[in-house]
């Protein structure tokens, strides 16, 4: 394999899996027959939109390595991803008998994944899965590091567990299935990261726009890779978000607010560029970054179609009381993700509720 198909993901004596960037399904059984013990079921976790596109394709490869395979399709769309869901996950899965030495296989986007990893936590206190992503924002971030969980009263990801997966195995052209909206999401977790630890990245990404939007597919297989790679860097050193891992939610406070608000009318990337735009106003208005800096984040959201304004008649104070039930509060205080610099992010604790106001109100200013 090539030195961009593969990427390990270790943290020693806690958990090693692989990444792998591969160009269709073919390959899936051969590594998760490599990564764990043969035998056994499995249950395909996918939902209406993805079962169509590749449950044929998927069943046919994870045949060739258990005794059972059976799925599991729910309808798409993130008001789906509750705790009803799961249960009726649990019960199909008791219903086919599954066991400890069973696998679960997340195939879909970041709902499917999130949802997935959770039951797998769960279920008898814990059984094995694969995440099989097929967005483009799965692929570089939900997908990795063990992070899964279910919305709970439309609050975002509230009830969850922290379970690595086996195997996160990436059908790539996947992503030609997209719509734009939906590859425009993902693009916002990949400008995110260039954000918050890579400037070099960033700029690449500007010098490439053309040939991304394209969906060259060398080129999307370099990017995905780098956005894996800082993914799991952060992952490695912080597993359990207790430190350098909460700088991955850079834009997701306000962002997280606005997708509430909204009743998740507004698709998650969407709502993750916006946040960024709102952390950038506060990290310049701080004296961190330049105004320059500032129109240049503005302008990577127009250049790959991502909004960089809300629609002002949206409540200020309902998105602010949204921010404070956000799950990166602590003792009271909200977690804020800033920019020192592009490439270089800080978590804050003083970032004040005017100041918040603030950065909400920057987003309904007319250009």
């Amino acid at each position: 394999m090539g030195k961009m198909d593969r990427l390990q993901v270790t943290r020693s004596g806690e958990f090693s899996y692989s990444i792998d960037l591969e160009k269709d399904f073919s390959r899936m059984g051969q590594r998760i027959a490599q990564c764990r013990e043969k035998g056994g079921k499995a249950c395909v976790v996918t939902d209406t939109n993805v079962e169509p596109l590749y449950g044929r394709a998927v069943r046919e490869e994870l045949e060739k390595i258990f005794s059972k395979v059976t799925f599991f399709v729910m309808e798409a769309g993130e008001e789906n991803k509750q705790l009803s869901t799961v249960q009726a996950l649990y019960a199909h899965l008791i219903q086919n008998n599954f066991e400890r030495r069973d696998l679960l296989v997340a195939l879909g986007g970041g709902v499917v994944g999130d949802l997935t990893g959770f039951a797998a936590a769960t279920y008898l206190r814990g059984i094995d899965f694969v995440q099989a992503p097929t967005t483009l924002l799965a692929q570089v971030d939900s997908s990795i590091g063990g992070k899964t969980g279910v919305d709970f009263d439309s609050y975002k990801n509230m009830v969850g567990a922290f379970h690595q997966p086996r195997l996160v195995y990436m059908n790539l052209h996947a992503l030609n299935t997209l719509d734009d909206k939906q590859f425009a999401c993902g693009m916002a977790e990949i400008l995110k990261h260039g954000l918050l630890r890579d400037q070099a990245y960033y700029q690449w990404l500007k010098a490439h726009a053309a040939a991304i939007q394209a969906k060259d597919m060398d080129v999307l297989r370099e990017m995905i890779f780098r956005s894996c790679q800082i993914k799991a860097d952060v992952v490695e050193q912080d597993p359990m978000e207790k430190g350098p891992r909460a700088l991955l939610n850079l834009g997701h406070t306000i962002g997280h607010a606005i997708e509430k608000k909204m009743n998740f009318q507004m698709l998650h990337g969407q709502c993750v560029a916006l946040g960024c735009v709102a952390a950038a106003f506060l990290s310049w208005r701080r004296g961190f970054i330049e105004e320059a800096d500032l129109a240049k984040i503005k302008e990577m959201n127009r250049l790959f179609n991502l909004p960089e304004q809300l629609d002002g008649k949206m409540s200020t104070q309902e998105l602010l009381e949204a921010t404070k039930k956000d799950k990166k509060m602590s003792q009271g205080q909200i977690r804020f993700i800033l920019l020192r610099q592009i490439g270089e992010a800080f978590a804050d604790f003083s970032v004040t509720e005017a100041e918040i106001c603030e950065a909400i109100d920057s987003l309904k200013d007319r250009l």
